[in-house]
């Protein structure tokens, strides 16, 4: 095996896992271009150490390597760095997606530097398919959640506010409400989840919320 080949193994794992990355860039995701960009190259790096760099102790006759042990820790590494990236907010969960990128990319890293060039490709296009194309394929069937984060002068606008929002066919799934004191008067900050299975238009939301006096701030994710 020349260094040559070693290198461009290196080379197509870094594009492939940017490519991944970029996929995340976009929708600014908390691991990006460079963090897969950098597990693609570090996986295939450890792959080609893994395989490759015991050759010259282990033809001696007297020692036995396993050349997988290298490579399978890098499963448990990318464990820890896809941890985190996810976040718990709230009731709900975030990054996942993420942190299943992240380990997935470590697997293309892993096999290119197996050499095993076109698996390598066919993983990566998977993983740009589950990542882009799944979702809008299946985004007219799935109902998505959304959150709304409202602060009121009175918890008694919260019937006026589910009506609104169940006379747009939102469904709501939970909401808690914070009792926010102060010396002059009490807030009331309320925080919705919404499910929905057509697109929800927050600027049409917020037109429909506005005409509440009691409403302060409206803030929809």
């Amino acid at each position: 095996m020349t260094e040559l080949e070693l290198m461009a193994r290196l080379v197509i794992a870094g594009i492939l896992g940017a490519l991944v990355g970029f996929e995340r860039e976009k929708r600014f995701k908390e691991a990006g271009l460079r963090t897969h960009f950098l597990v693609a190259v570090g996986s295939a790096l450890a792959m080609i150490v893994s395989k490759y760099a015991f050759y010259d102790v282990v033809h001696t006759g007297t020692i036995e390597l396993d050349p997988s042990r290298i490579a399978a820790g890098v499963v448990s590494g990318v464990g820890f760095l896809g941890a985190g990236t996810i976040l718990v907010q709230r009731q709900s969960v975030r990054g996942l997606t993420t942190a299943a990128g992240l380990w997935a990319t470590a697997g293309i890293g892993l096999a290119i530097g197996a050499g095993m060039y076109i698996v390598s490709i066919c993983g990566t296009i998977l993983v740009l398919v589950g990542l882009e194309v799944l979702k809008r394929l299946f985004q007219p069937i799935i109902s998505k959640v959304h959150k709304l984060n409202i602060h009121v002068t009175s918890n008694e606008v919260i019937v006026n506010i589910l009506d609104i929002l169940t006379s747009q066919q939102i469904d709501v799934v939970s909401y808690q409400v914070t009792v926010i004191s102060s010396d002059t008067h009490t807030h009331y900050s309320i925080d919705f989840q919404l499910k929905s299975k057509k697109t929800i238009k927050d600027n049409e939301i917020v037109k429909l919320l506005q005409v509440l006096p009691e409403i302060e701030r409206i803030k929809f994710d």
